[in-house]
């Protein structure tokens, strides 16, 4: 498996470049400590396999900015700027040569995600037919059951952009300080009001955190009004806690030895521009982009190449 540090896709939202470094280092921490093991999976920053952007902009060839205008993102995200950038349009092409530079053959992804797989698929499909038939395949998604969470404002999807998220590594307090602010049911007023666990986004999130024993009694008790929603919210921040404290511990351990992360992640990069330098090699034959090949052979029109008094629109651009 390939798991990338998207920094270049990060730069499209703007933000302090001050202070990316360290947010990519940290991503990098996260990724060891919920247990990625760099000697089975390749792990990397993006930006050092510049076949990334470099294949992203070859399939701007074959991408109809139709198709790019009705993702549901770039709707969304469009909204929150005064003018555009042209990368917030473009992502889900860099994302589609995250996937193809590697061949992948299948992604995780969540239900968002979903419609962004999709055109990488249809990138493939019309790369392969321009250049080379079954050239690039066209991924899966893999979806887990978790494949759509909730934020605690139990509207939109959790996300950091949005400012609705529980952190994997935050301490207890941190946590409890997070979970506290969740939306449940907005028809339970007072602490004995009857609830509805099937409505309430915190006892989703048990689902996912608790055990089956703690979620049947919080589903009996809503119901009876006999718990409150800070004692269920309560719960559900030990439950997190308690989920994610070894990977507070292994998290720690990397914190305490950057060295040892960017020995990982240079070694990751090493072997994944590998890899991108193969495909990319193979895309630039195919679109006719290594001209080395054919210096010395007479040109379509019969003159020789670099004739004096001839010109093309490449040479002129």
């Amino acid at each position: 498996c390939i798991f990338c540090i998207v920094d270049d896709h990060a730069i499209t939202a703007g933000g302090d470049p001050r202070e990316l470094p360290a947010r990519t280092f940290d991503l990098a921490v996260s990724f060891l400590a919920v247990g990625l093991d760099p000697d089975k999976a390749l792990m990397f920053v993006q930006s050092d396999v510049p076949e990334h952007t470099e294949l992203a902009w070859l399939f701007n060839a074959v991408t109809p900015v139709g198709d790019l205008e009705r993702m549901t993102q770039f709707k969304d995200k469009s909204q929150r700027f005064e003018s555009v950038p042209a990368g917030i349009l473009n992502y889900p092409i860099l994302q589609a040569a995250d996937i193809l530079l590697y061949k992948a053959d299948a992604v995780p992804v969540g239900e968002d995600q979903r419609q962004h797989l999709e055109l990488t698929r249809e990138i493939a499909r019309k790369w392969n037919a321009a250049y080379s038939e079954e050239f690039f395949p066209e991924p899966d998604a893999l979806i887990s059951k978790a494949g759509r969470i909730l934020g605690l404002d139990g509207d939109a999807k959790m996300s950091k952009s949005v400012g609705n998220t529980v952190g994997i590594l935050a301490e207890p307090d941190e946590v409890w300080a997070r979970v506290r602010t969740a939306v449940t049911d907005p028809q339970r007023v007072k602490r004995n009001d009857p609830g509805r666990p099937e409505v309430c986004n915190v006892f989703t999130l048990h689902g996912h955190f608790s055990d089956s024993a703690t979620i049947e009694r919080i589903s009996g008790e809503c119901r009876a009004g006999e718990i409150g929603c800070v004692d269920c919210k309560k719960l559900l921040a030990e439950s997190i806690a308690d989920h994610f404290a070894p990977m507070r511990e292994r998290a720690a351990h990397y914190r305490s030895r950057p060295d040892e992360v960017r020995e990982i992640l240079d070694s990751g990069a090493r072997r994944a521009r590998e890899i991108a330098q193969e495909t990319i090699t193979e895309v630039r034959h195919h679109m006719g982009l290594d001209w080395r090949s054919a210096v010395g052979t007479p040109s379509a029109t019969g003159s020789a190449p670099g004739a004096a008094g001839s010109t093309t629109d490449a040479a002129q651009d």
